[in-house]
């Protein structure tokens, strides 16, 4: 394999990525089990897709936001390593797809020249935080939450103590009490509040913790209503590690933060989020936001002569969806529609030049896979429409009911079960051909996922899909269940859809016709989920129950949109969580390299890290050899207890005390150099214990 072996500036990114590059090499010879290899991949955004052979890269833009230059190279790597085509996410990530592995150190170092990174994009790790795309901007925001963001981003980043988790952690941040950052649906979601304190406006976040969607999509609940700021990462550090030491490992569908507060009830996770704080490496963490502030300079490039009449009623109607008003008196922002979150290179180098040259030199991407352009003066409007026009990104109806957001679904993910950008893409059509007076409505909204998985968020619609089967007959078909009343109520309330009936996917677009027919004659000016609620679910049942009927279906049902051939049902296996088969002696060379980092950071004087390396170590070694005697475990405390009744209890291994005194000093103690360094040997002497013990158990 060709080595990158490319100087980057950051020696820490330059380790990880020749790491992986090791790491792969030693996968395609056969010394790293294939499962083992899945879960150090998807850490550093690299995930199996549908297709043999290739993989899907994901790139970990935090709260959407991407500098000219940082589009530009994920061009140039699209360009090369992949197929020229960007797909938005609907965590304001960007995917590229088509990518060999033997390739990906070497695209991962391209992307770092401009401090792009792959890093827990994927996997169980930390995955991108995300935030209103308006942070900043938004006339009514208490703060800007962007530099919140950024902290939150950039301290958990390569942190020992989110790296293997049981399953995935997700948060946002929302600009204002309309929570367009969803921080319901989220393991963890912060509102901005002020609240005046001693005479002073003091900033902080309302908190709500173990929301999220999938097959069972949970409410968070409301843990604050107001977090002062400095409290920010101390908080999430000891949440996180209370979700690293008791969240379920062995169940991936139970493994969520949402199941481990509903086992253990809210209060107990609490009281054990505070019982950690003695072991935080900070009381307090006061956030840098006054620079970040004072930093912002509105650009003011030269005007550009447009003629009006060239451009027409079709400006007029789309600056009447696309247009969106800023706090900064004279500016404006743009939202550009990107229909399914899919655009190519053709579209976005010219996109980066005009950001770069006549708006504020970046981009975010927003949660419902379109890009907003911000700080463009008003004068400037009819110049970028003519601009955005030119290369295809100018249709109206930003964030409308004709902006619908989709997942890939069979396109090139594993779990995709029916075509969800096929159907998305007839839908739009229905709307804009049929429906145009909704391509102006923002209080409606459509979300379309392949599978129960909801990528796509479908059960926070006012109208969703999901991609399922369906039997009619002895043939199976492609099917969407459908999901009515759903949505965002604003200051960290929702709702989640009832499941009202499947239908055919090809009945798709009639069942929506069906649905904005009877909305539109019967409801009266009530918005949807008033009219939902005052007709209740069996009413859209019997609405939709002649589009359900299975008995009824023809030849052309069998073929999914997007489509040629009779629908076959394909699931492959999942990634989404990075759940993988443990060998004992993969485990037991996994402890060796977390005490090794444990070594390291002790030598660069990182106490906190350094006991938390170690204190994974342990972790891991243990299971190895519980693991040896076919003992399963479903979480790190259970690996604790259990390691204390199978071995130490009855003699087979001989410590001083338990296992569990000697592991649990990590929060019984402050992170001090004194007590880093007792861990550290300790640490390094149960492990060679455990090791010995192994080995002669093998030899035997």
């Amino acid at each position: 394999m060709q080595s990158f072996r490319t100087e980057l500036e950051n020696p820490i990114v330059e380790r990880d990525i020749i790491d992986l590059e090791r790491k792969i090499a030693l996968f395609r010879e056969g010394k790293i089990d294939e499962e083992k290899f899945r879960s150090l991949r998807l850490a550093r955004g690299v995930y199996g897709q549908r297709q043999q052979g290739v993989q899907m890269v994901r790139i970990k833009l935090p709260y959407g936001r991407a500098t000219a230059a940082q589009l530009r190279r994920i061009c140039k790597v699209s360009e090369e390593y992949s197929i020229g085509r960007l797909h938005i996410t609907t965590r304001q990530d960007i995917q590229i797809h088509f990518v060999s592995l033997d390739r990906t150190p070497q695209l991962w170092a391209e992307l770092e020249r401009d401090d792009v990174t792959l890093r827990e994009a994927c996997g169980n790790t930390v995955r991108n935080i995300t935030a209103s795309e308006t942070a900043g901007i938004d006339p009514n925001e208490p703060f800007d939450v962007t530099p919140y963001a950024d902290a939150m981003f950039r301290y958990f980043l390569r942190n020992p103590v989110c790296q293997e988790m049981g399953r995935k952690f997700k948060m946002a941040f929302s600009s204002t009490d309309e929570d367009t950052g969803l921080a319901y649906m989220h393991d963890l979601g912060f509102i901005p509040k002020v609240k005046e304190i001693n005479g002073q406006l003091v900033r902080g976040f309302k908190v709500l913790l173990g929301g999220g969607l999938g097959s069972q999509p949970r409410h968070g609940d409301l843990i604050t209503e107001f977090l002062e700021t400095d409290q920010l990462i101390p908080f999430t550090e000891a949440v996180l590690r209370i979700f690293d030491r008791h969240g379920e490992r062995a169940r991936r569908n139970k493994a969520r933060m949402k199941f481990l507060v509903k086992e253990i009830g809210l209060e107990a996770f609490l009281e054990l989020v505070e019982k950690e704080q003695k072991a935080l490496p900070f009381q307090s963490f006061p956030l840098d936001f006054e620079n970040y502030e004072q930093g912002r300079i509105l650009p003011n490039p030269p005007a550009v002569e447009v003629n009006l009449a060239d451009l027409g009623l079709d400006y007029e109607l789309w600056k009447l969806t696309n247009v969106l008003p800023q706090k900064q008196e004279g500016y404006v922002s743009i939202g550009v529609r990107v229909p399914l979150g899919d655009f190519y290179l053709d579209q976005a180098r010219p996109l980066a030049d005009l950001v770069e040259h006549y708006a504020a030199g970046e981009i975010r991407f927003t949660l419902r896979q379109n890009i907003l352009i911000r700080d463009v003066r008003e004068d400037l409007v009819p110049f970028f429409y003519q601009e955005l026009k030119k290369i295809n990104l100018a249709q109206r109806g930003y964030n409308s009911l004709g902006d619908i957001t989709a997942c890939p679904g069979t396109d090139t993910c594993n779990l995709g079960i029916a075509s969800s950008t096929g159907i998305a893409h007839e839908l739009e059509k229905v709307i804009e051909q049929e429906y145009p007076q909704y391509l102006s409505n923002r209080d409606l909204v459509i979300k379309i996922s392949g599978c129960m998985n909801a990528c796509g968020q479908h059960n926070m619609a006012h109208i969703g899909f999901q991609g399922m089967s369906m039997k009619a007959g002895k043939t199976v078909i492609p099917a969407l269940q459908v999901l009515l009343g759903g949505g965002n109520l604003g200051d960290g309330n929702g709702r989640f859809a009832d499941k009202v009936t499947k239908v055919p996917s090809r009945r798709g677009p009639q069942a929506l016709r069906v649905l904005l027919d009877d909305f539109e004659k019967n409801a009266g000016g009530k918005d949807f989920l008033s009219y939902y609620d005052q007709q209740g679910q069996m009413y859209f049942y019997d609405l939709l129950k002649e589009l359900s009927d299975a008995s009824t279906v023809t030849a052309s049902d069998s073929v999914d949109w997007g489509h040629q051939e009779a629908y076959e049902v394909a699931v492959g296996v999942g990634e989404c969580a990075g759940v993988v088969i443990d060998l004992v002696a993969t485990l037991l060379l996994e402890a060796l390299e977390k005490l090794d980092h444990g070594q390291e950071a002790l030598e660069q004087g990182r106490w906190s890290d350094s006991i938390y390396h170690h204190y994974a170590g342990l972790i891991n070694a243990a299971k190895a050899i519980l693991l040896s005697e076919d003992i399963s475990t479903n979480s790190y405390a259970s690996i604790v207890s259990l390691f204390d009744e199978k071995f130490v209890e009855t003699g087979k291994i001989r410590l001083e005390g338990t296992f569990a005194e000697k592991v649990y000093q990590i929060n019984q103690q402050e992170p001090t150099e004194e007590f880093a360094k007792a861990y550290a040997k300790q640490a390094m002497e149960i492990y060679s214990l455990l090791k010995t013990y192994r080995e002669e158990e093998v030899e035997a």
